[in-house]
């Protein structure tokens, strides 16, 4: 079940993993790590926008729609949720553990850029 911490719903791992594997995903999951993390391990499917270039593509994201932010441990993600919400995001999630703890879970990660924000749409 999602904690609440410094304001924002966090998902553990299990639980962003059932939302990804909704046959329509309802959730928009964005990777905020840098390029480097983000080649090395990410979870598949899951774009990538930086968390200093978050800011420049926050218009052509619709606050309507449901967020979760991922990055190592979760720390960065955390201040890209507060920042949504800050403007007008009601929907915000942040990954607790990040990507830390995904694969301590063991779950799914792949390699490589082919996920990111530059070849998929968020």
């Amino acid at each position: 079940m999602a904690q609440v911490i410094e304001g924002i719903s966090h998902l553990d791992s299990q639980e962003l993993q059932q939302l990804l594997l909704l046959a329509e995903p309802t959730v928009v999951v964005i990777d905020v790590r840098e390029p480097e993390e983000y080649e090395t391990a990410h979870i598949p499917g899951v774009p990538l926008i930086p968390m200093g270039d978050i800011i420049d593509k926050l218009e052509s994201l619709d606050p309507q729609k449901e967020y979760v932010f991922v990055c190592r441990s979760g720390r960065r993600s955390l201040e890209v949720a507060k920042y949504f919400i800050s403007n007008g995001f009601e929907r915000v999630h942040n990954h607790l553990g990040g990507m830390l703890d995904w694969q301590s879970a063991g779950l799914e990660v792949t390699q490589g850029l082919d996920d990111s924000e530059s070849s998929s749409s968020a």
